[in-house]
């Protein structure tokens, strides 16, 4: 790394201040710009959350064989923070097929016949560090991952819902945006979820050890080009359809929707999601843009 880690600083406060330069390299994104404000097409979007299943559905799995691994069990609660689930659920719904069906579904055969690169390298990845004598550097992506979620998922629950014409009220199409309750089963408001990203950190903030601090500080700057890469082949689709724009088979909104104004909005979201921004000033900004969302609304 090219910054000094002051090690004497909680785990949490170092990944805030380490990630912060991963905001200017999100805000580059023209995928993320697209997905965020809904204008993706409906297949685009279903193979993205389709490579979001293969990301959680390793990173899940590994981190439930290392679940009393002292730098990881703080933070294992697969009830409350599992997304694989809730994604099979959400696909499913899109794709009008039974959760056994959806992977043999054209478009994830089409996917997994020609496996992106970037997705191949984030599950590599994560299955490389389960293998190794030291897993504590996943604590690093369950970081980048679900703080991310966590920080954004009421606002992106409305503007999917809002793009692919989905029941915000039954959920139906965006669980994965939705958690519980960090005490109860209950639906989790913005408040909880600041309630359950508190305990995230405290558990983080556990983990003492110098050597285990710099790997997963380390390991969260490659977590946050590996979540950027996914980004990226959105990007990569979005000009293959430039140069072809009759073949594009859009189901989002259009420029000429009125989604096209919370392009600004939904890339902050981004970068807060991205970046690692998760403290309290960026919970605030989330707060002030989600009132806003709702007036719109």
């Amino acid at each position: 790394m090219a910054a000094i880690l002051d090690l004497s600083q909680p785990l949490a406060t170092l990944l805030r201040e380490a990630t912060k330069p991963s905001h200017d390299r999100a805000n580059s994104s023209v995928g993320a710009n697209r997905l965020l404000s809904g204008q993706l097409p409906k297949d685009q979007y279903i193979q993205f959350l389709m490579m979001l299943w293969h990301v959680y559905d390793t990173l899940e799995r590994q981190l439930e064989r290392h679940s009393t691994h002292p730098t990881l069990e703080p933070t294992y609660n697969p009830a409350l923070l599992g997304r694989a689930t809730p994604l099979e659920s959400d696909i499913s719904h899109l794709l009008q097929v039974p959760v056994s069906k959806w992977q043999s579904h054209p478009l994830h055969t089409s996917l997994m016949s020609n496996m992106p690169d970037q997705l191949r390298s984030y599950v590599d990845r994560i299955q490389y560090l389960s293998d190794s004598s030291d897993p504590s550097p996943l604590l690093a992506h369950s970081y980048a991952r679900y703080l991310g979620d966590l920080s954004g998922g009421q606002i992106m629950r409305r503007t999917i819902a809002k793009a692919y014409d989905l029941d915000v009220t039954s959920g139906l199409g965006t669980e994965f945006y939705t958690f519980k309750q960090l005490s109860s089963s209950k639906k989790a408001t913005q408040g909880d979820m600041k309630t359950i990203k508190d305990w995230f950190r405290e558990g983080m903030n556990k983990c003492k050890s110098e050597e285990s601090k710099t790997a997963v500080v380390n390991e969260a700057l490659l977590a946050y080009d590996l979540n950027i890469g996914l980004f990226d082949t959105m990007e990569a689709r979005t000009a293959a359809e430039n140069e072809n724009p009759a073949s594009e088979k859009s189901e989002g909104y259009t420029s000429e929707q009125p989604l096209k104004t919370l392009d600004s909005a939904c890339l902050a979201h981004f970068i807060l999601v991205v970046g690692g921004f998760t403290g309290d000033k960026g919970y605030q900004k989330l707060v002030a843009i989600t009132g806003w969302l709702s007036s719109i609304f």
